[in-house]
C-alpha cells in the first residue's frame, strides 16, 4: 500500500493557549506541524512540552514576528527549504485583547454596507475603510461617526481580518479560506475569564483546518456554525 503522503501546517502564536492546543490536536493526527512564536525561548519550551504527549517527531519551531516582513519571508524560505509546500495555515497570533465577542456588526452604516457587499469586496475598498476609522479615532469621532465604542480598535480589526478572508477566498478558489471565533476560550489573554475550555476552542478551528479540498471558503464560522460577517 502506497505510503500516505504527509501533510504540513503552520500555526502562528503557537507557544501558549488556543495556538498550543491546535499544534498539539494537527499533529496527533499526524500532520508535521511547523509552531511559531516571535520568543524563541517560549517557542522552543513549547515544542519541549510537546514530547510529553509522544509528539516531538510532528513538530518543528520557526520563529516568527507577524509584524516583520523579514521574519515572515524566513519562515517562507524555511518551509520551502525543508518542506517544498504547505498544505495548512492557521493564523492565530493576535494581541491582548478584551472580550472577543461574536457579533462584529458595525453601526457605520457606510462600513455595513462596503463590508457586506460580498461581490464588490476588495483589498482597495476595505483599506478605505481602515483609513476612514483611523482618521475619526485620532480626531475622538468614533462614537459620533457609528463606530463600535466597546473595545472599537480591536473590533474593527476583527472585522476587516473576517472581510479579508472573503478576498483571499475569491482571489484563490482552489483554497479552502474560513474564519472562525471559537468562542470566549479560557486563556491567560483574558485572565482565564473565558468560559470555553482551550480544548475545545481549539478543536473549532482545527475542524476548519482538516475540511477536505471542495468545502466551503470565504466563511465566518460562529464556534462550528456559519454565520454572517
Amino acid at each position: 500500500m502506497a505510503q500516505e503522503t504527509k501533510r504540513y501546517a503552520v500555526v502562528t502564536g503557537a507557544n501558549k493557549g488556543i495556538g498550543f492546543e491546535i499544534v498539539r490536536q494537527l499533529a496527533s493526527k499526524g500532520i508535521v506541524v511547523v509552531l511559531t512564536a516571535r520568543d524563541e525561548k517560549k517557542g522552543l519550551e513549547a515544542v519541549e512540552k510537546l514530547k510529553d504527549y509522544g509528539l516531538s517527531d510532528h513538530v518543528v519551531f520557526h520563529q516568527l514576528d507577524i509584524s516583520d516582513p523579514a521574519s515572515i519571508a524566513s519562515l517562507a524560505d524555511f518551509i520551502k527549504a525543508k518542506f517544498g509546500k504547505l498544505d495548512i495555515l492557521v493564523n492565530n497570533a493576535g494581541i491582548s485583547g478584551l472580550k472577543q465577542e461574536a457579533d462584529l456588526n458595525i453601526p457605520n452604516k457606510r462600513a455595513q454596507g462596503v463590508l457586506g457587499d460580498v461581490e464588490n469586496l476588495t483589498e482597495e475598498k476595505l483599506d478605505e475603510i481602515l483609513k476612514e476609522f483611523l482618521k475619526d479615532f485620532k480626531e475622538g469621532s468614533v462614537e459620533a461617526k457609528g463606530w463600535p465604542t466597546f473595545a472599537s480598535a480591536y473590533t474593527i480589526s476583527k472585522a476587516a481580518v473576517s472581510a479579508y478572508t472573503r478576498i483571499l477566498a475569491k482571489k484563490y478558489p482552489s483554497f479552502c479560506i474560513n474564519c472562525v471565533c471559537p468562542g470566549y476560550v479560557k486563556t491567560d489573554l483574558n485572565s482565564n475569564a473565558g468560559n470555553v475550555p482551550v480544548e475545545e476552542g481549539a478543536a473549532r478551528a482545527v475542524r476548519l483546518a482538516l475540511l477536505p479540498d471542495g468545502s466551503p471558503s470565504g466563511m465566518f464560522f460562529v464556534q462550528e456554525e456559519v454565520s454572517s460577517f
